[in-house]
């Protein structure tokens, strides 16, 4: 709860002072408008405050936050990738989502590090699934280009990497093969067991190119991977294995690596978070790169 705290006080200062010290009495509020009972935040809150609870019978997730946009784009996601691995949801206000909560729930981080091929193997199918949505028509998703101006301008980074992101970026749009509807941050936290299968929650919404898709998932989870004596070569076999089930270029799947990690990199200095996670990932993937290409 404190690291939830302190982030939207990094974040949005005395609004998000005041936004938190109202918190419960307008979660109160809403248990009375939406008939929730037994709301409970769950565990490792970040950047939203999450509850999980029931509306009648039926268990839900309540999801409140101050990225009044972000809110959008995810409720507008969730309905595009209707029939497509999402959960689903049941009602979107201001700030707020009122969602389909996922029982059993364990998320795919639990596979880690001792189950990590399945993991792998569970990801490529929902990559595949959320793929085959159609392309929305209804809300104007970014492009992962959009997210990659970021790189540009005065940057607290070493010279030499943001240089090499910038030039595998451009290279990159260059040669961009057909757009996909991406969920744009699928890591092990946002793909849950859902019965015997497994369901996604937390989509970006964005619009790019499928080799996008893994990398989220390929620099997670956080802190643990990095934690992992064997981390670079669990990060080699994630980057290998992916190219094979996605039949994607093995090359092309490295380098969105990079430049994702090192657009992360610039977010964390943003919100005025610890940045050394993404450092060190970065120069794993240049290692990878040497071995590689020998």
């Amino acid at each position: 709860m404190k690291i939830f705290e302190q982030n939207i006080i990094n974040l949005y200062g005395e609004i998000g002072r005041q936004w938190l010290d109202h918190l419960p009495n307008y979660v109160a509020q809403l248990a009375n408008t939406y008939g929730l009972s037994n709301l409970k935040a769950v565990n490792n809150l970040s950047y939203n405050y999450v509850l999980s609870g029931f509306q009648e019978a039926q268990p839900i997730i309540l999801k409140l936050g101050l990225d009044i946009d972000g809110f959008k784009r995810e409720a507008a996601a969730l309905m595009a990738f209707e029939g497509f691995g999402v959960v689903q949801i049941f009602s979107e206000n201001t700030g707020l989502l009122l969602l389909e909560c996922v029982v059993p729930g364990m998320s795919l981080k639990s596979y880690f590090p001792e189950k990590d091929d399945e993991a792998i193997n569970i990801t490529a199918k929902v990559i595949k699934r959320l793929h085959k949505a159609p392309m929305p028509s209804t809300y104007a998703f970014p492009h992962i280009k959009d997210w990659l101006t970021t790189l540009d301008g005065d940057l607290k980074i070493p010279v030499q990497t943001l240089q090499k992101a910038r030039e595998i970026r451009d290279k990159l749009l260059r040669t961009a093969i057909p757009d996909v509807f991406l969920h744009g941050d699928l890591h092990h936290d946002n793909i849950l067991q859902n019965g015997e299968g497994w369901l996604v929650i937390d989509p970006k919404g964005v619009i790019g190119e499928p080799a996008y898709e893994v990398a989220a998932f390929i620099r997670n989870p956080i802190p643990e991977l990095l934690n992992h004596a064997d981390a670079p070569n669990i990060i080699h076999n994630r980057v290998t294995r992916f190219a094979e089930l996605l039949k994607l270029p093995l090359q092309r799947i490295l380098d969105r690596c990079f430049v994702q990690t090192v657009v992360a990199w610039v977010w964390a200095i943003e919100d005025g978070c610890d940045t050394n996670y993404f450092e060190r990932t970065t120069r794993i993937l240049v290692d990878i790169q040497r071995l590689i290409s020998r």
